[in-house]
């Protein structure tokens, strides 16, 4: 591994676990699902603003004003996609909300298909059926924890919600390249100060614990969550970027586990092996089947 790889490999790590531990902030932060968004997007402006300009990102003619409006539109994705992810938390748990969020490949393979004319090939297909009958089998399980099956249910359904919204913004990407993403995370993070400060309650605000969760969740689970997360990218093959991404649903069942001690059933484990083994296949490619070799002749 050269220097460059292992420095990536570091930086991805560390992006994934920090990833990891963010329900255990929003659980434990005791605020609305409003406010921990709105809060993690004023934080995170803050650091992110100081970033971009000591990058020299905030001058005029970096963006275009085509690229600007994608970008508020990929904000509002990804701000849906949070509230929707920090509300399935205590519904679902912290390990179903997770392991459900990361059947966004699969809808990002839909949306090109759908608005790009992308292929969806027979290996693709496959791995979604892998996924599906996974989700079916959490989804089927019985909640624990003191979840209700009502609560539980809408857990997995926000988790998809997010998934879908997260698959948007990616989507978005697609026609932002050549902008610095630093620059992009901080339009997205502004957008969301602008989206939620009519719907945040500012006469519930946290005490000085709770402060330490929310500005945690801002600056470092957004702005130095970003500069690893795009340090590492940079320098890594993307082979090795998808096996190191695999680290953040781990880290978070962990969390889910030590924290809130939160007991998965079999078929819950079951099913998040399934979405995690058509994850792994999408993002590198495998083959779902092989084709039978063709019989030798003599």
């Amino acid at each position: 591994m050269t220097r460059e790889a292992g420095r990536g490999t570091i930086e991805m790590t560390i992006a994934m676990l920090i990833s990891g531990t963010i329900g255990w902030f929003v659980l434990m932060s005791g605020q609305s699902v409003q406010n921990v968004v709105f809060w993690r997007c004023a934080f995170g402006a803050m650091a992110l603003f100081a970033i971009c300009g000591a990058l020299g990102y905030l001058r005029w003619g970096i963006v275009t004003r085509r690229q600007l409006a994608i970008a508020v539109l990929g904000g509002v994705a990804i701000v849906a996609n949070w509230l929707l992810l920090f509300a399935a938390y205590p519904k679902s748990s912290i390990s179903i909300a997770t392991t459900v969020y990361n059947t966004q490949p699969f809808m990002l393979v839909g949306l090109g298909a759908l608005f790009l004319g992308e292929k969806i090939t027979m290996e693709k297909l496959g791995w979604l059926a892998l996924a599906f009958g996974g989700m079916v089998l959490i989804v089927q399980a019985k909640p624990g924890g003191g979840m209700t099956g009502d609560d539980y249910a809408m857990g997995v359904l926000l988790a998809l919600g997010a998934a879908f919204f997260y698959a948007l913004a990616a989507f978005a990407a697609k026609w932002l390249k050549g902008v610095p993403p630093h620059l992009v995370a901080l339009v997205h993070v502004l957008t969301g100060v602008v989206m939620l400060a009519p719907f945040a309650d500012f006469q519930a605000l946290p005490t000085g614990q709770g402060w330490a969760l929310l500005a945690t969740m801002g600056l470092i689970h957004t702005g130095l969550m970003y500069i690893l997360l795009y340090g590492a990218i940079q320098r890594l093959p993307t082979h090795l970027t998808g096996a190191l991404s695999f680290i953040y649903p781990v880290a978070s069942i962990l969390v889910d586990r030590l924290a809130f001690g939160h007991l998965l059933q079999p078929s819950q484990i079951l099913g998040m092996a399934l979405i995690f083994a058509a994850v792994a296949g999408m993002n590198f490619g495998l083959k779902f089947w092989r084709a039978a070799r063709p019989a030798r002749t003599s």
